[in-house]
């Protein structure tokens, strides 16, 4: 019974991206989890995103994932995407869609990345269907409408009460609304106020509590156990509400051997200790910054 309970705890651990990967976790500010083959896990940065995966936000968390041919997607609070790849090199030539079930997101192709490959996409948002083959835009399903916002490049939008005429847009910062029931509004010009106000919706920003890959800070869930089921109560209760916890084995002061239960990867002391924070306010779980 302990092996399997330590199987499980390593099963979700960061996968490195591979060929057959759609996309990478960079960077999770929790609690955020991926639901695959029925299986909902916590996610963490590093890890795998394969075709037909679907990723959720809960309160107050943000997602950013790299697609594997370079481009980045981003998720608000309280969001869901799921995503679906067509061929075997996603790294070389991305074919696929992406459901934006709820929730804001961003979809970024960065400039020096558009040489990387050839992309051919489809965001469906709600009731709104764009194409995109490189630009940079945001958009979001939310209970009354839908909206999708162009900020750089170039999209087409389709939407059933379009009669099968899809919208093409081609100028920066205009945006396009879909109000539940009705037809959708004519294409405007964005506020710039607007749009910043909209991107800090999906943005990570410095001292936000996010988990990066590469980062060197930790928050300690929880306090050191003596027994491996000790540690195995923390780890799954912290994981359930999002929080991708792992256990390490440590050498206590008497000399035996102890259990850890520990979030890794926050950038910053102010990030570790965001997070610190907000997994006390979920959990109830005491939880301390380490380096």
């Amino acid at each position: 019974m302990r092996m399997r309970g330590w199987l499980c705890a390593l099963a979700f651990l960061p996968l490195p991206l591979q060929a057959a990967n759609l996309a990478v976790v960079e960077a999770v500010q929790s609690p955020a989890w991926l639901d695959r083959g029925g299986r909902s896990e916590a996610l963490a940065p590093g890890q795998a995103i394969r075709d037909g995966d679907s990723v959720r936000t809960g309160e107050g968390a943000r997602l950013t994932l790299r697609l594997a041919e370079g481009s980045a997607v981003k998720l608000g609070e309280n969001a869901g995407l799921a995503l679906r790849g067509q061929g075997g090199q996603p790294d070389r030539s991305f074919k696929g869609a992406m459901d934006v079930l709820k929730g804001a997101f961003r979809f970024t192709t960065e400039t020096v990345r558009r040489l990387r490959g050839e992309r051919d996409i489809a965001i469906r948002v709600g009731t709104a269907t764009m194409g995109i083959r490189g630009t940079d835009v945001w958009g979001k399903s939310g209970e009354d409408k839908d909206l999708i916002c162009l900020i750089e490049g170039r999209i087409q939008v389709s939407h059933a009460a379009l009669g099968g005429q899809p919208i093409t847009m081609a100028d920066a910062k205009t945006f396009f609304v879909a109000p539940r029931g009705a037809a959708p509004l004519p294409v405007g010009p964005v506020d710039p106020k607007q749009l910043v106000q909209w991107a800090r919706e999906t943005e990570i920003e410095p001292a936000d509590g996010a988990l990066r890959r590469g980062g060197r800070w930790s928050v300690q869930v929880g306090a050191d156990a003596a027994s491996q089921a000790e540690a195995l109560l923390v780890h799954d209760q912290a994981r359930l509400a999002g929080f991708a916890t792992r256990i390490r084995t440590i050498r206590g002061t008497d000399g035996n051997w102890n259990y850890r239960v520990l979030l890794t990867g926050a950038a910053s002391e102010t990030d570790a200790a965001a997070l610190a924070a907000r997994v006390t306010a979920r959990t109830e779980l005491p939880a301390t910054v380490r380096r």
